[in-house]
């Protein structure tokens, strides 16, 4: 029975896992959960019994055990299948590849994900104008501190391939561009971005080519 990801196409830290999954060759069953329409399948008691949170990722394994958040999907799949390896082996350069992804998944993504722009709009009577104000704020500090803890002269955020930060990256740099965020100063960061989607692992996990991809 293959591995089982809970998956929503535009969701970053889905993204992320399914970046992931890629490199490593690892097949996957995906189940699209839709957290839009409807009022959102994530808060329907189907999908709370898989993940009480109510968010996505989860990834099903083959006993059944459902592991959930993004990094601890991929840091277990970088254990599970070791190569490529997404972290390197000696522990302080393992720390600073761990420090810039989380940056983004702790730091950056979470204050700008669905739920909070919800509920900045409907408590606090925030139009899309607002919103967008918002998250740029957010997005643009932490791509410009994430791109400070890059290491120089690598092709990639740390290395000459790419690690946990470079799977955080790409799906931070697409949800900077949905919300039309200016990428002037941050150019390390962007060639980054286009030699991991010269990667067709980094290509076939993008969120148009997932099968529940809207227009």
């Amino acid at each position: 029975m293959p591995l089982k990801l809970y998956t929503y196409w535009r969701s970053s830290a889905a993204y992320r896992v399914r970046i992931a999954l890629e490199l490593k060759g690892v097949a996957v069953g995906q189940h699209a959960v839709h957290l839009v329409q409807g009022g959102g399948e994530q808060h329907r008691p189907a999908y709370r019994a898989i993940h009480p949170g109510g968010t996505v990722p989860a990834l099903v394994l083959d006993d059944g055990t459902v592991i959930t958040q993004s990094l601890a999907i991929v840091a277990l799949l970088d254990e599970l299948y070791p190569q490529p390896a997404l972290l390197p082996t000696a522990p302080v350069a393992r720390a600073r590849v761990r420090a810039a992804a989380e940056l983004i998944a702790c730091d950056v993504h979470p204050i700008g994900n669905l739920r909070v722009r919800q509920y900045i709009e409907q408590i606090f009577g925030q139009d899309q104008a607002a919103v967008a104000t918002w998250m740029r704020h957010w997005m643009r500090g932490g791509l410009e501190a994430f791109q400070g803890l890059t290491a120089a002269g690598t092709p990639f955020c740390f290395a000459d391939q790419p690690s946990l930060a470079d799977v955080c990256l790409v799906p931070q740099l697409y949800n900077a561009r949905r919300w039309d965020l200016d990428l002037g100063g941050l150019e390390r960061l962007v060639a980054i971005e286009q030699r991991c989607l010269a990667m067709p692992a980094f290509l076939a996990a993008r969120p148009e080519a997932q099968a529940d991809a809207e227009p």
